[in-house]
């Protein structure tokens, strides 16, 4: 079974680049799963960041073109998450996520908040 578990600085100011990591054991990120960047408002529903696939596709969601980046270590197992110029609306849980269809995991999420 796969598992996530993502890391990164709970308080960033604004104006800066959040950067979160997820690290992944029990499966290969090079391998059948594609990995995802979700995150969690307050008060709203969940929000599709990113996805980075097994072959190393990545692509973002409209909302966050532009100030967004993914990236991957295949040494290390772990893929990574930059969001640059934070404002106070990039308060969120951030998750990252694992699928293959019917196979769908998630880390436990890590809660960011932007505030000077």
């Amino acid at each position: 079974q796969v598992q996530l578990q993502e890391s990164g600085p709970g308080l960033v100011k604004p104006s800066q680049t959040l950067s979160l990591t997820c690290s992944v054991s029990g499966g290969s990120i090079t391998t059948t799963y594609s990995w995802f960047w979700i995150r969690q408002s307050p008060g709203k529903g969940l929000e599709w960041i990113g996805i980075l696939t097994d072959s190393g596709y990545i692509d973002f969601s409209p909302v966050f073109k532009g100030r967004t980046s993914i990236s991957r270590d295949t040494f290390k197992n772990q893929f990574t998450l930059q969001l640059s110029s934070v404002t106070p609306e990039d308060t969120a849980v951030y998750y990252c996520n694992a699928n293959a269809g019917l196979r769908d995991y998630w880390g436990q999420g890590t809660q960011v908040t932007v505030s000077s």
